[in-house]
């Protein structure tokens, strides 16, 4: 039955839906996993993940395309990137293959949430491993318990991607050999404290440079970065303490293949911002937010792309990429994930 939402004014929060998926693993193994109304969770005071923040998270969307098809974008590699999170945090492995096809369930449970193609909104997928069982010591837990919930959301910035200001902060995000390339709860956890400075501040995020040497790009608390050169080379950090968006791995594609430009993943260090024309941050959230201002302690670097409106490099990434997600432009081979 179609939800009486006004689909237009929705924000980017939660918001309680019909459904939501539930696998527990005990004794070493997954039950089947169900999809089911209750939308407490039940653990014990002493769980691992309250004392130990074992926990890892995902997030994706499912939206409507222009010929009323419900789809999400490349979840074979949130699936991927799950496995992996969970291995560096010593967590069971839900399978990729499970993962899709809770992802499915999830999804056909609410499809009457999805919102309508060209409504602006989405229905947010985040899917979630915590440890379940008392842990006193510091050790993993072997109870975990894996749920999806779902929620519709509005675009993340509302009226448009306006350029934002980013700010380098004092503050390192992960640790050269830490935990910065998986999806941890406890990442976020770290990045709190230096977003609502930064907000305090007047500056949107943080640019977050490596905490080895403080001297090359790495990646926004909630966002991987990319620039454009003056020769409209599309330039992205290599860093094995980042996040391999796959966002950033889709933009870096369709730059290639879609737009025929040269598409580079290399260190970049903090004096070359000076010279990129343009900067976004790209994320499921938000695909593309223009960046319009850097400011380095005090030394403003604005790119010439300016604080009005997206670099043209930018927009037609934006655009190309959500093309291919709406349905209106080819898809490469495995990109697009059916639903109904």
């Amino acid at each position: 039955m179609e939800k009486n939402i006004d689909w237009g004014s929705l924000g980017f929060g939660y918001m309680k839906t019909d459904y939501r998926y539930v696998a527990n693993y005990k004794d070493g193994k997954w039950t089947s996993g169900q999809i089911t109304t209750d939308d407490k969770v039940v653990i014990n005071e002493c769980a691992c993940v309250l004392q130990y923040a074992q926990t890892c998270f995902e997030g994706l969307k499912a939206y409507r395309t222009k010929d009323n098809k419900v789809v999400c974008f490349r979840p074979d590699l949130n699936g991927e990137r799950m496995e992996q999170s969970a291995a560096r945090l010593e967590m069971p492995i839900f399978p990729k293959e499970r993962f899709l096809e809770a992802v499915k369930q999830v999804v056909k449970a609410n499809i009457d949430w999805v919102p309508p193609f060209e409504s602006g909104a989405s229905l947010y997928i985040r899917p979630y491993m915590f440890g379940t069982n008392p842990v006193m010591g510091v050790k993993p837990a072997n109870e975990y318990q894996f749920r999806i919930i779902v929620s519709p959301v509005g675009p993340y910035f509302k009226g448009g991607a306006k350029p934002i200001t980013l700010r380098v902060p004092d503050f390192d995000r992960a640790a050269p050999r830490g935990t910065g390339h998986v999806k941890a709860g406890l990442n976020y956890a770290m990045s709190l404290h230096a977003i609502v400075d930064a907000h305090n501040q007047g500056y949107n995020e943080n640019m977050y440079l490596d905490s080895a040497t403080r001297t090359k790009v790495e990646e926004t608390g909630g966002a991987n970065i990319i620039f454009v050169t003056k020769d409209n080379e599309v330039v992205t950090p290599k860093s094995n303490t980042i996040l391999p968006s796959i966002t950033r791995r889709s933009l870096m594609y369709v730059a290639e293949h879609y737009l025929g430009l040269e598409a580079t993943e290399r260190e970049i260090r903090i004096e070359e911002l000076k010279d990129f024309k343009e900067c976004a941050l790209c994320g499921t959230a938000a695909v593309l937010s223009p960046v319009g201002k850097v400011v380095d302690h005090g030394k403003e670097i604005l790119f010439p792309s300016g604080m009005e409106k997206a670099g043209e490099i930018t927009q037609k990434l934006y655009d190309t990429l959500t093309g291919i997600q709406k349905g209106e432009i080819e898809p490469p081979k495995g990109w697009i994930f059916e639903i109904n």
